[in-house]
C-alpha cells in the first residue's frame, strides 16, 4: 500500500502540471481587445480622451505581459477590462471631439468678427497707413487663406483648427490692432503750405 501511494503522489502531481501546462492563451479575449482598440485609436481616443485611452493602454499591456508569463487567465481578465475601458475611451472621444468642434467653431467666429473690426479701423486711418498699405493687403490674404484652411479642417481635426486660429490672432489680428490703434492716435500729417 506504502509503495502504492508513492507512485500515486507524482502521478496526480504530473496530471496537475500537464493540465496546467495546457491552459491555453485567451485568443479570443486578446482579438476582441485589440478590435476595440483600434476603434480607440480610429476615434482619437488618445487626443480627446487621453486619460481613459492611457488607462486602457495601460491594462492591454499588463494582459500582454501576463501572456509572456503564461498567466492565462488574468490575461483573459486583463483584456476583457482593456476592451471595456478602450471601448469608455471611444465614447469619450467622441465626446471630446464635439466639444473640440464646438470651441474651434467659437474661435473662428470670435477670428472673423475680430477681423470685421480691424477692416473698420483700416478704413478711419487709411490716409495715414500709406507706407503699411501692402504689408496689410499682404496680411488680408494671409487671413483669408488661413481662415479657409481652418474651415476646411474644422470636423476633422477641430485642434488645428483651433491652433490656426489663435495663430492668426497673434500674427494680424493683435500686429493690426495694436497698429491702427497708434495710426488713430497719431496727429494728422501737416501739409505744407506754399509762399505767398
Amino acid at each position: 500500500m506504502k509503495h502504492f501511494k508513492n507512485t500515486l503522489l507524482p502521478l496526480v502531481l504530473a496530471l496537475v502540471l500537464a493540465f496546467v501546462g495546457c491552459a491555453s492563451p485567451p485568443d479570443a479575449e486578446k482579438a476582441a481587445a485589440k478590435t476595440a482598440m483600434d476603434a480607440a485609436v480610429a476615434a482619437s481616443a488618445g487626443k480627446y480622451a487621453a486619460a481613459d485611452f492611457n488607462a486602457a493602454m495601460k491594462i492591454w499591456n499588463s494582459a500582454e505581459a501576463q501572456i509572456n508569463e503564461q498567466k492565462y487567465e488574468e490575461a483573459k481578465q486583463g483584456y476583457v477590462n482593456a476592451k471595456a475601458t478602450f471601448e469608455k475611451a471611444t465614447a469619450a472621444a467622441a465626446a471630446g471631439k464635439k466639444a473640440a468642434i464646438s470651441d474651434a467653431t467659437a474661435a473662428l467666429a470670435g477670428l472673423e468678427e475680430a477681423w470685421k473690426n480691424l477692416e473698420t479701423a483700416a478704413k478711419g486711418v487709411e490716409k495715414k497707413m500709406k507706407d503699411q498699405k501692402e504689408a496689410w493687403e499682404a496680411d488680408g490674404k494671409a487671413y483669408t487663406d488661413g481662415l479657409k484652411a481652418a474651415k476646411d479642417v474644422l470636423n476633422s481635426d477641430p485642434e488645428t483648427a483651433r491652433k490656426l486660429a489663435g495663430d492668426m490672432k497673434v500674427a494680424i489680428i493683435d500686429k493690426w490692432d495694436a497698429a491702427f490703434k497708434e495710426l488713430a492716435a497719431a496727429p494728422p500729417a501737416k501739409t505744407k503750405k506754399g509762399k505767398k
